[in-house]
């Protein structure tokens, strides 16, 4: 058994040793979190056995329970999320403009004889008829005779009431207007059935055609297949 005994540290070791620590205490107490600030809560019960929470001290006359607790702190705050470049400003699409017209209208007139036919236009097929069948004849000047004038060479039957020189000159006989048939708008439902009829039927014409006509009624269906299109939705 070793015997011998540890020397005593000498006076300026024992000094550096005491410097070291309190150094090392110093540090430990000052990497020591700090302790959070405590709130006391006051829960206060009244005669009713109503229960209340307060930060003071409870009214006269209820039971008081006093209870410590660490007020809260508040967090180390989130950081900043990083911003990426600016979006591109897109300008909005320009508005779309339609324009809606309104059917293209189709007309049927009536001719003299009472037939008819149909038309694009309100204007009726012009004819040229003279002036007596609108009753805007000559003047006459006192009662109708008739008369015959010769010549020797031949003799003509004259209105007594008129002028024979104007007769002969075909200056009433001759006169007349132009006139057109009269036209009425037809109603949009019995115009799209008229174009869809008359589709089909040059579609069933169509295989005995020669092909001079085949190309006008290839023409007329592209016609009527616009409008049906655009005036019937069909």
């Amino acid at each position: 058994m070793d015997t011998r005994r540890i020397a005593p540290f000498s006076r300026p070791a024992r000094r550096m040793l005491a410097m070291l620590l309190g150094g090392a205490c110093a540090v430990s107490a000052s990497a020591a979190p700090p302790t959070p600030p405590q709130v006391t809560v006051y829960r206060c019960t009244d005669a009713s056995g109503r229960v209340a929470l307060r930060d003071s001290p409870c009214a006269e006359g209820a039971t008081q329970e006093v209870r410590n607790m660490l007020r809260p702190i508040d967090g180390t705050p989130a950081p900043p999320r990083p911003t990426g470049p600016a979006a591109a400003v897109v300008d909005p699409p320009a508005p779309q403009v339609i324009v809606l017209r309104p059917p293209q209208p189709m007309y049927r007139c009536v001719r003299p004889d009472g037939s008819s036919y149909t038309s694009d236009s309100a204007e009726g097929n012009p004819r040229w008829v003279p002036l007596w069948t609108l009753g805007r004849g000559p003047p006459r000047r006192g009662p109708s005779t008739r008369v015959e004038v010769g010549d020797g060479r031949g003799s003509i039957e004259v209105d007594a009431g008129v002028d024979t020189r104007q007769r002969a000159r075909g200056g009433y006989d001759g006169a007349g207007t132009w006139i057109r048939d009269a036209c009425r708008q037809m109603p949009q439902g019995e115009v799209c059935s008229l174009l869809g009829n008359r589709r089909e039927e040059i579609r069933r014409r169509f295989f005995n055609a020669q092909p001079t006509e085949r190309t006008r009624l290839t023409n007329e269906e592209r016609t009527i297949n616009a409008r049906l299109s655009q005036d019937c939705e069909r």
